[in-house]
């Protein structure tokens, strides 16, 4: 419609094996979409008739060269197609070079479209590293690839919530090499990121941050580790100087029962696991993965692609509809800041 404000949001299909498709269709056969955002998926014809059929909606999909003049209501979903894929070689949970192709084809497009303004805001479905690796890309992720191909020096992953936000340091990295990869430089920019974000993106004036220690009891006076009095506490208080409000080295077996209950309005975390098994207790089914310090918004779920059940029709769109209505919300405030 003319003068229609609601943010224009691209949705990458995801791997064209996996859950992608399927929870696509289920989030957009939601009418509370529409109401947040008018979405425009990048990915395959012929799956996504597929997976629609899996998903059990009334939807009609429609391609579009023009989103401008495409028409954005519940029942139609707007399809720009990025692959042809055959449905007669199309196996549920059995990636291919071809699948992880397409998967990658998806995401280049959508950030190019996010790029160069053609759409307010990115979202994910997800992706798989081995059909990456398949498909001859070199990154581990999402954040990567985003980060990359943005020229973007300085980012962190963050998964929200409504109960909890938390924010990675270090991101795909083996747990025996995290310590290594910890640094006051890197821990101090996670904590400026996470504080212009939770200000510019979720609105929240004088954000409270708080910062894990790396290891248990944060070091306990440095009986289990140096790292907290090297690295994260300097961070911290050079946070501080700058007006930040921070506050750490936090016990992991603590910080994350305060925070959900109100204490802080995110936390940063030294490494992967740290922050991912206490948000997906509070927020499996409706966490959003958003990239912080990109010139463009990108929101994603929470979760894989989930091969063991894709194509079954039982999968939960419910963060992939987080997602969308974040990217919409977030691009509305970046528009319109306060």
């Amino acid at each position: 419609m003319a003068g229609d404000q609601r943010p224009l949001i691209g949705i990458t299909m995801g791997d064209p094996v996996g859950v992608g498709p399927e929870i696509l269709c289920m989030a957009l056969d939601h009418a509370q979409i529409y109401d947040a955002a008018r979405p425009v998926v990048i990915g395959d014809p012929e799956i996504l008739h597929m997976a629609a059929g899996i998903a059990r909606t009334g939807m009609k999909i429609r391609a579009v060269d023009d989103l401008q003049t495409a028409v954005y209501e519940p029942g139609i979903v707007n399809l720009l197609p990025a692959s042809g894929l055959c449905s007669d070689a199309h196996k549920w949970g059995q990636p291919s070079a071809e699948t992880g192709r397409a998967m990658i084809g998806y995401i280049d497009s959508g950030i190019d479209m996010a790029k160069t303004g053609q759409i307010d805001a990115l979202v994910t479905c997800p992706i798989n590293k081995a059909a990456m690796k398949l498909a001859g890309g070199a990154c581990p992720g999402h954040t990567e690839i985003l980060a990359q191909q943005t020229n973007t020096r300085d980012y962190a992953m963050m998964m929200a919530g409504s109960r909890l936000r938390v924010v990675l340091v270090t991101i795909h990295k083996a747990l025996r090499d995290v310590a290594a990869a910890v640094n006051e430089h890197q821990i101090a920019t996670v904590i400026r990121l996470t504080h212009q974000a939770l200000g510019s993106r979720f609105g929240i004036a004088g954000p409270r941050i708080a910062v894990c220690g790396l290891n248990p009891h944060a070091g306990e006076e440095e009986m289990f580790g140096h790292e907290e009095a090297r690295m994260i506490r300097p961070a911290i208080a050079g946070a501080v100087s700058q007006g930040i409000l921070a506050t750490g080295p936090h016990p992991a077996d603590t910080v994350f029962y305060q925070a959900v209950n109100g204490a802080y309005d995110a936390v940063v975390c030294m490494y992967h696991d740290q922050g991912l098994i206490p948000f997906k207790m509070v927020h499996f089914h409706d966490g959003v993965n958003t990239t912080l310090g990109l010139p463009i918004i990108r929101t994603s779920v929470d979760h894989g692609t989930a091969y063991d059940i894709a194509g079954k029709g039982i999968a939960d769109p419910g963060s992939l509809m987080a997602a969308i209505e974040m990217a919409a919300d977030h691009a509305r405030r970046t528009k319109h800041p306060a």
